[in-house]
């Protein structure tokens, strides 16, 4: 870490970008901010549901920090104690409820890229850099967004993709990261993990993968400590 330090105070951070091997980027809050567009599909499913859940942001950023749509209704529904709680199969069928109205609102176009993103995919494909998408949120979350944001073709654009449902344990564990690790082949050393979110930090950390950290809506108070260099957006970095 400490070689790395010394290479960013010596040419800055935005050459540390460019001699990295593989970009590997989380999703939400990071590319977009999406969790408003995520907390309303959540409340909107609630309702077609006939729960008398809501969701407001207090509460969802005290649930944003269990990792996953799912995890995230099963944690609430054991807040619940005057219910039973739902089944497995009841959950999944409320996050499918989710995900479907989730993509409708996104396809709406009301939820751009975060300032910088954009820029940095296309210059790191200009010098045929390598990139990745390493998340807790499922597929079909992926393609609604960037389908909208970067054109149909987006899956073009990245290398390998590895979401919440293709590892055991989602972020802060380490396996989303591993797991890419050994589908780029490379040496932690080698990329830079793009994260908004402590979980997300922790999780690359854990690979060992350095990150750069994008300071997101709902988690701008997160300790980043850890991170190579914080930044509100990543507008902020210079990049040749």
């Amino acid at each position: 870490m400490s070689e790395t330090l010394a290479a960013v105070r010596a040419s800055g951070f935005g050459d540390v970008i460019a001699r990295a091997h593989a970009l590997i980027f989380d999703v939400d809050g990071t590319m977009a901010e999406t969790e408003e567009v995520h907390r309303r599909a959540f409340n909107d499913a609630f309702s077609r549901a006939r729960l008398n859940w809501y969701w407001d942001q207090a509460t969802y950023g005290q649930l944003l920090r269990v990792a996953g749509g799912k995890e995230r209704i099963r944690a609430f529904a054991m807040r619940k104690r005057t219910m039973p709680l739902l089944s497995h199969r009841e959950i999944a069928e409320l996050h499918r409820i989710k995900t479907e109205r989730y993509a409708e609102l996104i396809a709406t176009g009301g939820c751009p890229l975060r300032p910088g993103v954009e820029a940095l995919l296309r210059k790191a494909r200009r010098r045929s850099q390598r990139l990745a998408i390493a998340t807790t949120t499922s597929r079909a979350n992926i393609d609604a967004l960037l389908s909208v944001a970067l054109g149909e073709d987006w899956a073009e654009w990245f290398e390998a993709i590895v979401a919440g449902d293709d590892v055991p344990a989602k972020k802060p564990a380490p396996d989303v990261y591993l797991m890419m690790l050994a589908r780029l082949s490379l040496p932690a050393s080698r990329c830079i993990a793009i994260e908004d979110s402590r979980n997300g930090l922790l999780a690359a950390s854990r690979a060992g993968i350095p990150v750069l950290f994008t300071r997101s809506a709902y988690f701008r108070d997160d300790d980043c400590s850890e991170a190579l260099l914080a930044v509100d957006e990543l507008t902020e970095i210079g990049l040749p």
